[in-house]
């Protein structure tokens, strides 16, 4: 466990209502070292969100539930943690920037205040220098501290989430969950938003699960990616072994769906079928009514992990063909995103 941050093994989480059970995760397995940039990637659905909601057990009490499984966390469970040693644990050690920061901040309370809370709750420090804390922040995201008294409505897009990042990062977390957190905005303030997520990661060593379906994101700031398809983890590897090496039918047509600068197309291609109906599931693989290599063994039965080197496995009875390391050009796919 030493050179694991966060070990998630075997979670499985149902939403229930009167008449139906959604299957939101199903028997996910998840490592992160410190330090270590892990893309969480699927369409929308694929149970990423309810995943960094178990992870800082903040999912809704009524509907969810958490059937099985360990979340550990430095080596302890979080599962097992009782709730005021969850709400010790929640922006101090973790903390999450979620997707919109136009409905994440309180529109009634200047932005200093509101990272001046997050300090307060979780730092030792003396009140009269929560203030001049929470202004360092500010600077650290590039807002000048003479906007510590103003509210969120004066702010742009871009700066509120720079907002949001600096409220998550006031008390140097271990680990930090980003929920999709460009998608509200223009590509020129995305990229911003990612070159000072880049450069406040590498300063203060934080490890980050970043949630996205944009593989053009994860190109630029992971270093390892899973595959999430209809609850489970479909494929895992490094950026490498996704990106040159994928091996899943499904990532396979992630990757299909990116147009290419090299070859002219004049449509996209696009993944056959829908998405499963998350209360009623297919038998088997998940996968396979989409799956152009499906056999009728991928009907019958849920396939396991297969392990084809030490940091890339699988979920597939059969794996797409192995892909060139190089692309036309001698591009690799990273380079094209």
């Amino acid at each position: 466990m030493n050179d694991q941050l966060l070990k998630i093994q075997n979670l499985t989480v149902d939403y229930r209502s009167s008449n139906k059970t959604v299957h939101a995760v199903r028997g996910l397995d998840l490592n992160l070292r410190p330090g270590e940039t892990l893309g969480l990637v699927g369409e929308t659905g694929a149970g990423k969100t309810t995943t960094a909601l178990s992870i800082l057990r903040i999912l809704p009490d009524v509907a969810a539930r958490v059937l099985s499984g360990e979340i550990l966390f430095d080596g302890k469970d979080l599962l097992t943690r009782s709730k005021k040693e969850m709400r010790q644990i929640r922006g101090r050690d973790i903390a999450m920037i979620f997707q919109d920061p136009m409905t994440s901040l309180d529109p009634v309370v200047t932005v200093g205040a509101q990272i001046e809370e997050m300090i307060m709750l979780h730092a030792d420090l003396p009140r009269s220098g929560l203030r001049k804390a929470a202004e360092d922040m500010l600077e650290v995201v590039g807002i000048k501290r003479e906007r510590f008294d103003d509210y969120p409505h004066q702010f742009s897009g871009g700066m509120k989430q720079r907002v949001v990042i600096a409220i998550a990062l006031s008390c140097n977390p271990k680990l930090l969950i980003a929920d999709e957190p460009t998608t509200a905005l223009d590509v020129t303030i995305q990229a911003q938003v990612l070159d000072l997520m880049k450069q406040l990661k590498k300063t203060y060593r934080t490890a980050m699960i970043l949630i996205t379906h944009d593989l053009g994101v994860v190109a630029d700031i992971c270093d390892a990616v899973a595959i999430m398809y209809a609850g489970e983890i479909v494929e895992y590897g490094t950026l490498e072994d996704i990106f040159d090496g994928h091996r899943h039918p499904y990532t396979e047509g992630l990757f299909n769906s990116i147009p290419s600068i090299d070859v002219e197309q004049k449509t996209l291609e696009v993944i056959e079928g829908l998405t499963p109906d998350p209360t009623n599931l297919p038998s088997g693989c998940a996968f396979h009514p989409r799956c152009p290599y499906a056999s009728a063994h991928c009907a019958e039965e849920r396939p396991g992990e297969t392990q084809l080197s030490d940091t890339h496995y699988v979920r597939c009875f059969q794996c797409a063909p192995s892909k060139e390391k190089e692309l036309q050009h001698g591009r690799t796919v990273v380079e094209r995103l």
